[in-house]
């Protein structure tokens, strides 16, 4: 649709930025900080791993002050798991419990909201051990970590996120954390306990701070069918359904999509459903939606022989026999890394969710990945950094003329952190940390081209993009 007349982005709006607990912080085992699945992660191929990252744990109060500087109004950040309960369970630790209440605290002096992830791919290694998410028992202890945070932290943060990219740790659990050659039939066990926790968890926080709000955050795309022929269109929707939708349907509806249902009976992947788990799922609201959009799909109706290469990460597929083949789009060009690039995607993602859910939606990840440099005067300059926003921002914009209620949006992210899949080379922030794969250095600051331009943006409340 055209629009003559623009409307403005909405008076409040949070202009934020995205990080997570694992990739930014850390301080592995400093200060009782447990083991988690990530700690697990060795250096290799030339990547690193996550023991130092953009060692925020040390910089906290340095990185607290550029964020202010830039002018954010949101902090969408994770919360480490085993840096609040060690084991996953049991015994709190006071000292994470501390960290967490200066950072916040922080935030908060400075005029920005905290936004907080829940759990972003970091599962405790202790309960790992006992089954992981396929572990019923894991439900339980999911809950009564929320019950801490929502009790330590319930009074000052308003906005809260369940489980990070639900979808990507069901459709690659061997990357993401949740399992190595995890058959499909566990990962959507796995699934299952997991929107049983969350919808638990949704309750609780709105018994314990009822002016809070909650959502999930899983990572959702439009997916295009390859050309007009009724089959492609019916990859499309399917591909959809199972990859976007039941997401969205269990955490709004409290009910498993139709479409992948049929797909679980045809596969025998229904999950073991115990008595009273529908009904926690129908008794946890979300008050709106996070959504982590990076890059679309096209996709054709898959030839009756066709065999699946193993491959793939959270924008690249390959297909399933009998649902849908992955192509390629020849009208859109892709990033360094190999992701689409698609501003338009973005709006009509936002749309077909706002058409199916009716729930405020807030942005809580879009980033471009790239190789950054930094230049002897310590300048970063990520011109396609800055055009690559810029057009996604032009595009959340009109969807918001479309009727979408976007209350916020969180690029990913505010600094340099380690990539799950390509380590530090892969830089995504509007801040350059100095440090390379194998070598740490001081991990010193430095404000990239992208951050005064994004200050900007904050300034004008989107006006001067």
């Amino acid at each position: 649709m055209h629009h003559d007349h623009l409307k403005p982005f909405p008076k409040n709006f949070l202009w934020g930025a995205s990080t997570s607990a694992y990739q930014v912080e850390g301080a592995w085992n400093e200060d009782g900080k447990g083991m988690s699945v990530q700690d697990l992660t060795e250096p290799h191929d030339g990547i690193t791993d996550f023991k130092v990252t953009s060692d925020h744990y040390h910089h906290m109060e340095e990185d607290v002050a550029l964020m202010a500087e830039l002018g954010l109004k949101a902090y969408r950040f994770s919360i480490a798991w085993t840096r609040i309960l060690p084991e996953g369970v049991g015994k709190v630790n006071q000292k994470g419990i501390a960290f967490y209440d200066k950072l916040i605290d922080l935030l908060l002096e400075n005029h920005i909201e905290p936004v907080v992830t829940i759990y972003h791919f970091d599962l405790p290694l202790a309960l790992q051990k006992e089954g992981g998410w396929e572990n019923r028992a894991t439900i339980d202890a999911f809950v009564h970590f929320c019950h801490v945070l929502f009790k330590n932290f319930g009074k000052k943060v308003k906005y809260w996120l369940t489980i990070n990219e639900q979808n990507m740790m069901v459709l690659h659990s061997s990357v993401l954390g949740t399992g190595e050659d995890v058959s499909e039939k566990s990962a959507y066990q796995q699934c299952h306990h997991m929107f049983v926790a969350s919808s638990k968890a949704m309750a609780l926080l709105h018994e314990m701070h009822p002016k809070c709000k909650i959502g999930p955050a899983p990572n959702i795309t439009a997916i295009y069918p390859a050309s007009s022929k009724p089959e492609d269109m019916a990859a499309a929707y399917e591909w959809s359904c199972l990859r976007n939708w039941l997401y969205y349907d269990a955490y709004v509806y409290g009910r498993y999509n139709p479409v992948v249902w049929a797909y679980f009976e045809e596969h025998d992947l229904c999950p073991t459903i115990e008595p009273g788990d529908m009904e926690a799922m129908r008794g946890g609201h979300p008050d709106y939606l996070g959504m982590n959009y990076y890059a679309t799909e096209t996709v054709q109706a898959p030839p009756a022989d066709m065999e699946v290469s193993e491959g793939g990460d959270q924008q690249t597929t390959r297909g399933i026999p009998g649902m849908y083949e992955s192509v390629p789009n020849p009208n859109l060009g892709k990033t360094q890394y190999g992701w689409t690039v698609d501003p338009v995607g973005l709006r009509n993602t936002l749309c077909q969710a706002a058409s199916r859910y009716d729930l405020p939606i807030l942005i809580t990840e879009n980033g471009l990945g790239q190789h950054d440099v930094l230049e002897a005067d310590g300048s970063i300059h990520d011109d396609y950094r800055i055009d690559f926003l810029r057009k996604h921002y032009e595009q959340a914009r009109l969807a918001i003329n479309d009727g979408v209620d976007l209350i916020g949006f969180c690029p990913w992210s505010y600094i340099d952190l380690v990539s799950t899949h390509e380590g530090f080379n892969k830089r995504y922030g509007f801040v350059y940390v100095d440090r390379t794969e194998d070598d740490v250095k001081e991990c010193k600051r430095y404000k990239k081209d992208s951050f005064d331009w994004y200050k900007k943006v904050i300034q004008t409340n989107g006006e001067d993009l």
